[in-house]
Formats: C-alpha cells, structure tokens, sequence
C-alpha cells in the first residue's frame, strides 16, 4: 500500500488536525460535534455519500462525527483502494461503511448489542455493493483474537469510553493485522490510548471530548 499524504482538513471542517508528534504541537478541534443520543449520521463521502445511519439511544453508543470522519478519511485515501477493514466497536458502523463507500474491498463490522447488530446486517443488505460487509455480533476482543493471521489492512478502534478496553483490544488485535497495516484510534481526551511499541503516529487531531490518532504499523 501506498502512504497517505498530509491532506490538510477541508476549509469547512471544524477539527484541524496537527502533524505527527515529531512535527509540532497539537491543535485542539474547536468543535466535538457528537451524538449524544438519539438522532443520526451519514456517509460522507464515496459511493454511499449522503447516507443517513440512524444513531439509537444506546447506553455507551458514540458514533465518530462527520467532521472528525471527513479528515480522518482524507488521511487513509490513498491506502482505502482494495483494503481489507475491521471496524471493532462497529455501533452504528459509521468508520466500516464509510471506508467501503470510499473504496475499501471489504469490511467486518463488530458488534455485541443485537439491535445495533441487526441494524448494522439490514443496512449492508439495502446497499448496492453492500455484499463486502461482513456483520458479526459478539464480543470485540474475542472476535479480534479469532481473526486470521494478516487479514486486516485498515482497523478502527473506538470502545465504550466507559469500558477501558483498549489495551485488550490491541493485544487481541496484532497477530490480524498486515505487516504494513493502518490503525485508527479514538480515546479520551484526558487519556488518549496508545497501541505501544511497533506502532508509528501519522496523524491526531482532539475535539473536546476524543482523542484521535491514526499510526501506521512501523518495521
């Protein structure tokens, strides 16, 4: 795969992301622009462009705002043509539809509440091309074990902020991963999560309320 570029965010995007730690400071997002309830989100971009994914009341449900999708997919652009995504805390599967829609070959989206599950397989159903998204309802850490070796090239992983489970998630996470995979994160604000050693950070930006980082897979 190629590497993205340093796409600099769009002139209407309220997040400004910062350059990687060993390039400056970084700048906080004026604007967390989340949903806190019931309501909705869409596909921003690619095929499915306008899409409306509808955002239950769900205890711990904390879809990625448009804004922050728009900048984070123009930093995966260039790699996004054939890739093979896992989006592990799927929720409303904003992360995994938005990268087949702007053209991912595939995508297993992760999900352990049945109402978001079912939702999630009824949407893939409804889209044309929607046949490359895989829905599989249980657990995220055990389904990140029980992943072939090297099958993944693009991961997203953004828990349940009240559940610390990004250290399990890491770990269950490396062996699917490709040698020269793309790992985003999204954590607190106050307690951005890191994936440790053999990990290299591209890009962050933070809103308010998340800490967001892509790394490439370093080595």
């Amino acid at each position: 795969m190629n590497t993205p570029r340093n796409n600099s965010t769009p002139r209407n995007s309220t997040p400004r992301d910062s350059a990687p730690r060993n390039g400056g400071s970084r700048t906080p997002a004026s604007n967390a622009n989340r949903n806190t309830g019931p309501g909705r989100v869409r596909i921003v971009g690619g095929r499915w462009r306008g899409t409306r994914l509808d955002v239950p009341d769900v205890a711990g449900l904390r879809p990625t705002s448009d804004r922050v999708r728009e900048t984070l997919f123009n930093w995966l652009q260039p790699v996004l043509p054939g890739a093979r995504v896992l989006d592990l805390f799927a929720g409303t599967g904003a992360l995994g539809l938005e990268a087949v829609s702007r053209g991912a070959a595939s995508a297993v989206l992760v999900e352990r509440d049945p109402g978001l599950a079912a939702a999630l397989t009824a949407i893939a159903a409804r889209l044309s091309g929607g046949d490359v998204i895989s829905v599989q309802r249980g657990d995220a850490v055990s389904m990140a074990s029980a992943l072939p070796a090297g099958s993944i090239d693009v991961a997203f992983v953004d828990p349940p902020f009240a559940v610390d489970l990004w250290t399990q998630a890491f770990a269950a996470l490396a062996p699917a991963l490709a040698a020269d995979a793309w790992l985003y994160v999204e954590s607190m604000a106050q307690r951005p999560a890191q994936p440790g050693s053999g990990w290299q950070l591209h890009r962050e930006l933070q809103t308010r309320e998340a800490h967001c980082a892509l790394y490439r897979r370093a080595g």
